[in-house]
């Protein structure tokens, strides 16, 4: 983009790249993210987001993005919303036939059924579909472990109500799901003992007898593993491609192939990259479809997206409403045909009926008063998410290239090849979670030691194995450290605040209480309080002004020895205090906190 390119800002007027650069430096020289020598331009690279993929989120959308684009393939308008899918996984039939019923007449569509571990078992779905109209919500199934076995019971289920199933009811197959959320090494069987493709055809046949669709393509079962949104929506092509060769082998026309496939992928809260992943898995199941002979009018997907599992923490549940609100709101502005919001309470057991109400009036805010679903494709047309969408659709293609070449999905499953992958990106994620440069709020930032955590009955055993982002913290947070560090805050409370707030979030993230805070102006004053009722612990962290740690701050740190003091750190630079450790931003808390707990035994 040249020096003198117009770019529309505020009220729109026009500046130049070098007003918005010029503008945008101040700012971050103020924060010291860029120096005074650094050059305007270096706001990109400051302000420039990298993906775990290893694609850039621009700081601005400008013309020249886009200028190079085929264009959009853009979903369906939904004037009425989308489908508002409820999630069904209590084993009583009971329970989940009243759960069902609420749900449904407060504002759900349809159901999402957890069948087989985990979930409801396949001789229970009649009962625990007692009451629902089966000609007017559709049932989707998630049966990992049986898909044919729940698919047979529920077409059974069908076959004894009056009339067809509703538009959108799915047998849920997926011959791979099982595969994907352990990620073995092995291809896992089916409960018929069928291979993948035979599993395929004989769900296809199951449901045109019944009147419905009968293969899910289920990309949430790789994320719940830890995939990255490219190899989510690789691995998903794959797994189409699959189906679409099973069904050509057994003799079913590429375009009645498309009808019975619906895609599931996962809608995390990180809001740009998952409006691009919805927008270009749409645009490259048409693709496929295109070169596999599709008829230009049979080329579009449907596209169920459940808010994320990983993303959501056991510990201040409650923020789960908001990433889930986030993660509704990004389905629909994708272009989501449907939408499963997850309770916010579901990471501790079974959903109560408050955390289902909250769940599915999510999405019936976003859709009635928000008019999120008003616009077909309302991010199409902005500069930076059409080019992250492009840049994501182009690297998950090369993805599926990889499956594809490694023996396709089966193969990919059974040799390792994708669970290394994957590995490899699990191992990413818990860096940035671990040096808190991917944040989780509740978590690993402003945890609460206090907090009583509500209780919910649990799972069924079985259920959905799941790769928390949380979970190095939340390893930690589960057994809580019986020993207090004592913050040894020095200087005013003005001088101290800053980093002893700092160290008392660190040191909570871990498990790890504090005692000890309090005004001291000198050394003498600390060592008194250290001596006192609440002092005596083997971990001191001082927490001050720098002025403060260079004019006593080593004289501090020698005197707490003398006093008992076993290990000392410091919130900050180390300096030459002679302290055990310190922390500072960007720390790998996970590390630093697991040496504190060890010394505090």
């Amino acid at each position: 983009m040249s020096s003198d390119a117009r770019l529309m800002l505020s009220e729109g007027f026009a500046h130049t790249r070098d007003d918005w650069e010029a503008a945008a430096a101040a700012v971050l020289r103020k924060a010291r993210r860029l120096g005074e020598d650094d050059p305007d331009s270096g706001v990109w690279a400051a302000l420039t987001r990298r993906t775990l993929d290893g694609l850039d989120v621009p700081p601005l959308g400008s013309a020249e993005l886009v200028a190079d684009l085929p264009a959009p393939v853009r979903p369906p308008a939904r004037d009425a919303g989308w489908d508002v899918r409820a999630w069904l996984a209590d084993p009583d039939p009971a329970a989940a036939a009243r759960a069902a019923l609420t749900d449904l007449e407060n504002g759900a569509h349809s159901l999402l059924v957890q069948v087989g571990p985990g979930g409801l078992a396949p001789a229970d779905l009649a009962a625990a579909l007692d009451g629902v109209l089966l000609d007017v919500a559709p049932v989707v199934l998630d049966a990992p472990h049986d898909p044919l076995g729940a698919a047979r019971a529920l077409t059974d289920v069908a076959r004894g109500a009056d009339g067809v199933p509703a538009a959108g009811t799915n047998l849920g197959v997926d011959p791979f799901a099982a595969a994907a959320r352990s990620l073995r090494h092995e291809q896992e069987a089916t409960a018929d003992g069928d291979d993948p493709a035979e599993v395929v055809v004989t769900a296809y046949h199951l449901a045109r007898e019944a009147g419905c669709r009968a293969l899910v393509v289920d990309g949430t079962a790789l994320h719940d593993a830890g995939a990255s949104d490219v190899q989510e929506v690789g691995y998903a092509l794959a797994v189409a491609a699959h189906h679409l060769r099973a069904l050509e082998a057994a003799g079913v026309a590429v375009d009645d192939a498309a009808a019975t496939i619906e895609f599931r992928l996962a809608a995390t809260d990180e809001q740009l990259p998952t409006v691009a992943k919805l927008r270009a898995v749409r645009r490259l199941w048409a693709r496929m479809l295109e070169l596999s002979g599709a008829s230009a009018d049979r080329r579009q997907m449907v596209l169920h997206a459940v808010t994320s599992r990983p993303m959501m923490t056991r510990y201040d549940p409650w923020v789960n409403m908001l990433r889930t609100c986030v993660a509704a709101f990004v389905a629909g502005v994708g272009g989501a045909d449907a939408v499963t919001v997850l309770p916010f309470d579901s990471r501790l057991g079974l959903p109560d009926a408050f955390g289902r109400r909250i769940a599915r009036n999510t999405s019936t805010l976003l859709v009635e008063e928000s008019h999120v679903a008003r616009v077909a494709d309302p991010a199409g047309g902005a500069f930076a998410v059409e080019r992250l969408t492009d840049d994501l659709a182009h690297a998950a293609w090369r993805g599926l290239g990889t499956i594809e070449t490694s023996g396709g999905v089966a193969a990919a499953l059974a040799d390792g090849s994708l669970a290394g992958r994957v590995g490899e990106v699990v191992e990413q994620r818990d860096r940035l979670v671990a040096t808190r440069r991917r944040a989780v709020t509740g978590t690993s930032e402003f945890p609460n030691l206090a907090e009583t955590l509500p209780e919910r009955a649990p799972y069924a055993e079985g259920a959905h194995p799941v790769r928390p982002w949380a979970e190095p913290f939340e390893r930690l947070r589960d057994d809580p450290a019986t020993t207090p560090v004592f913050l040894a805050t020095m200087g005013s409370l003005a001088r101290h605040t800053a980093r002893a707030t700092f160290a008392a979030n660190l040191l909570a993230a871990g498990g790890v209480a504090v005692t000890g805070r309090g005004v001291h102006d000198d050394v003498e004053a600390v060592l008194e309080a250290y001596r006192g009722p609440d002092g005596g612990q083997p971990v001191v962290c001082l927490a001050g002004h720098d002025d403060d740690y260079a004019a006593w701050g080593a004289d501090l740190v020698a005197a707490l020895r003398e006093a008992g003091a076993a290990w000392v750190v410091v919130a900050g630079r180390p300096g030459d205090l002679g302290v055990d450790d310190s922390a500072a931003v960007g720390v790998d808390a996970v590390a630093f906190l697991t040496t504190v707990r060890e010394r505090l035994r």
